[in-house]
């Protein structure tokens, strides 16, 4: 896949290092791979990405979008760390039909299928967007912007944070949300009836409810105010239902 970039971490500090950084147990990663992202210390988003364990290395599977900002934080947060940071050439491939010998099953949901890693694209037709929109996984750069919180972006079901680990940067915030707040806004899954568009605005009686993100078929992916969402909500030329 094209917008995917894989950065290898080597180093003897490797897992030390950024298990201190991200919001998931790289220490569980050994021989297989987990869902996890960096976030700024005030808690919001700044790239979602795999890790995998190798012997002598870890890779890093992240947007090509997103692959500068991180090799830049991740360059940040080393000082002494005895720590590699290099961008490679492996090629991601995803897939939800039958899976090489050498993939992984996704861990954010078994129905996202499998990923490889290799000097050849292997990918398969899957429709991304509609088995995103049915699962309720967020994209990077679409559902996952600067402004998100992980947890509003439904991050817990989809395996990507421990909150057993210990700290992160932005542990304090995530925690604070998982344990003290009731969420009143986030990732909501809604019917479309009528046209609308990614980007659309999404009123309720004519007040801010949110905004639409992905849009498959009749069925779309928005950022909702919760108490502004059980009933019947306008989007361009659209009514929708948050379904989920």
């Amino acid at each position: 896949m094209s917008d995917r970039t894989v950065i290898a971490l080597g180093g003897a500090d490797r897992v030390a290092f950024l298990q201190g950084l991200v919001t998931n147990d790289v220490e569980r990663v050994a021989g297989g791979i987990i869902y996890t992202a960096l976030l700024t210390p005030q808690g919001k988003f700044i790239a979602d990405f795999f890790v995998l364990g190798e012997d002598d290395r870890l890779l890093i599977d992240v947007a090509t979008s997103h692959a500068p900002t991180l090799a830049q934080r991740l360059m940040m947060y080393r000082l002494r760390a005895a720590v590699e940071i290099d961008e490679t050439d492996i090629i991601v491939s995803r897939g939800t039909g039958d899976a090489p010998n050498h993939a992984f099953g996704d861990p954010r949901h078994p129905d996202l299928g499998w990923r490889a890693y290799g000097d050849q694209d292997i990918s398969d037709d899957t429709d991304w967007d509609k088995l995103r929109v049915n699962l309720m996984v967020p994209e990077t750069g679409i559902e996952l912007t600067p402004d998100t919180y992980v947890l509003e972006a439904g991050f817990e079901a989809l395996n990507g944070v421990d909150f057993k680990k210990g700290c992160f940067v932005g542990q304090e915030i995530v925690a604070r949300m998982k344990h003290k707040t009731e969420l009143k806004k986030g990732l909501a899954q809604v019917s479309i009836a009528g046209s609308a568009a990614p980007g659309d605005a999404i009123t309720t009686d004519g007040k801010p409810a949110g905004t639409l993100h992905t849009v498959a078929g009749d069925k779309g992916l928005a950022y909702l105010r919760y108490d502004r969402a059980t009933g019947a909500m306008q989007a361009g030329n659209a009514t929708l239902t948050r379904t989920r």
